[in-house]
């Protein structure tokens, strides 16, 4: 059913200087018991207001409702499916989040002793080595707070290794289908970026590779599966050309949620990997942080990971079993204060003792099916530029749309915002016209898919109806539809009522 002769209203929120009323107050402290001090002889009479600060009088119920109303204004994954492709939204569990809110996790000093710390040193020791089970590497730190962090410092590793062996070499390869920020560290570390081309099914050409492939080449960054949800069947043959010449694999790890449990990136030859622990292992996406990027290494580049590293010694022979080892002269160096966002290790390692590896299985298996039901729904409505069964994501492209009425991407995206759903990744990636990059994540139900499909069947139809109801979207949001480039440039806002 068509929303196009329904009046939406916008909604508004007051501020809280409109809501005040002089009087009003949440609460009245005691009469001190203390003696009191002349604050204007404490700090001089300079620092005080000669009146008092104009601010609103509310009630402390007033507040909490303004600041509750407020949140419900806002998309979050608590309130609806969140299928932002590439970035994993998925829902996380609170007990994790309880877990990381311990006292003694919270309140302990990043430069405290190792023997007041070991608690804390022996999480992160296993956590590195659960991680390096489940990534088939050997050797794992945790130090990066990001996944770019992570990449970076693979890409300094693998300059730190040809360095090792006088090799001056220049070039790294990326694929087309690669994530964004790969060509990004690959300046960043000293490297050229040497773009490859994806097939007609969206994989890797290896025909193109070894084409491309010579004695210059230090690595190939590889996603698997790659943005476009395809999985690199040809891996193996990938890597072989590329360690026949000398140079080393890097896995981009930040689509592992489609591999847990089913495919070790170390068994496949893959030299290094980052892994994103704010993706795959519990600790929200979004809002600009915290993240997790660790770096995982097969046993040939242990010696080159940032330090320090938790290592542990049964033996006990300095008086305690885990400490950070700082003797290692082959390594990069530090690429992040104390010892990455160690609460994020915290609830990672929660999540990963509570699932087990059955568990961590099925988050894939789960993962993979929840896509290709989405997928199998949309699929007539949409063009999908590479067909056949997705991982975690799949690509699909609004160019049917836009050759028939001019219906863009960008305005299904902002029509999802009317009914209360978030829009997917779009125009990424940049290989796909139009793109629609969309990852329901194993946490949804199929009631949740299903009315997310609903809606954009009922979008589609708009956009050959009623073209206008989808470019004139959103109208039902607290703000309407904005100019994206000036929004990028002015920052400031203005809030005009009405």
């Amino acid at each position: 059913m068509s929303t196009a002769t329904t009046k939406l209203e916008r909604p508004h929120e007051p501020t809280l200087f409109e809501q005040g009323s002089p009087g009003r107050r949440g609460f009245r402290l005691p009469p001190l018991d203390v003696p009191t001090i002349d604050l204007a002889r404490a700090i001089g009479p300079e620092h005080l207001r000669n009146e008092p600060p104009d601010l609103p009088e509310l009630a402390e119920s007033e507040v909490v409702r303004h600041f509750s109303r407020l949140a419900e204004l806002n998309h979050h994954v608590d309130r609806a499916i969140y299928p932002l492709g590439s970035c994993t939204m998925k829902y996380n569990p609170a007990v994790n989040e309880e877990a990381a809110s311990l006292p003694g996790f919270t309140d302990l000093h990043p430069e405290a002793d190792a023997r007041h710390a070991q608690g804390s040193i022996a999480l992160l020791y296993h956590l590195g080595r659960h991680l390096a089970e489940i990534s088939g590497m050997d050797a794992v730190s945790l130090q990066p707070p990001a996944g770019a962090s992570g990449e970076l410092a693979g890409m300094l590793v693998v300059r730190a290794y040809h360095a090792d062996r006088g090799r001056q070499r220049r070039k790294v390869i990326v694929p087309d289908s690669a994530h964004g920020t790969n060509p990004a560290s690959v300046r960043l570390a000293g490297y050229e970026a040497v773009e490859i081309v994806s097939n007609a099914q969206g994989r890797v050409d290896v025909d193109e590779l070894r084409r491309v492939v010579d004695g210059d080449t230090a690595a190939i960054m590889i996603t698997n599966p790659n943005t476009l949800g395809v999985f690199e069947t040809r891996i193996r043959e990938i890597v072989d050309i590329v360690h026949e010449a000398g140079g080393l694999v890097y896995l981009d790890g930040a689509n592992l949620n489609a591999s847990l449990g089913i495919v070790r990136p170390g068994d496949a030859g893959c030299d290094l990997m980052h892994m994103n622990l704010h993706k795959t292992f519990s600790t929200p996406h979004g809002g600009g942080g915290p993240g997790s990027g660790p770096l995982g290494v097969k046993e040939h580049l242990a010696d080159y990971l940032p330090f320090p590293v938790a290592a542990r010694d049964e033996s006990k022979a300095v008086g305690f079993e885990y400490y950070f080892d700082y003797e290692r002269p082959r390594s990069i160096g530090r690429v992040h204060t104390a010892y990455g966002n160690f609460l994020v290790a915290v609830k990672a390692y929660a999540y990963i003792l509570t699932l087990g590896p059955e568990g961590l299985r099925r988050v894939a298996e789960n993962a993979i099916l929840n896509a290709n039901y989405l997928q199998a729904l949309l699929e007539p409505f949409y063009d999908l530029p590479y067909a056949g069964r997705c991982q975690h994501e799949f690509v699909l492209a609004a160019t049917r749309q836009k050759a028939g009425t001019g219906v863009r991407a960008l305005d299904i995206a902002k029509r999802l915002l009317d009914h209360g759903l978030h829009a997917p990744t779009i125009y990424f990636p940049l290989i796909v016209k139009e793109a629609l990059m969309i990852e329901p994540t194993e946490t949804e139900s199929r009631a949740s898919l299903d009315r997310f499909a609903a809606v954009m069947k009922e979008i589609a139809r708009e956009a050959i109806e009623e073209p206008a109801v989808v470019t004139g979207a959103p109208t039902a949001t607290p703000v309407g539809r904005l100019d994206e480039s000036r929004a990028a440039k002015e920052l400031d806002v203005v809030w005009e009522n009405g």
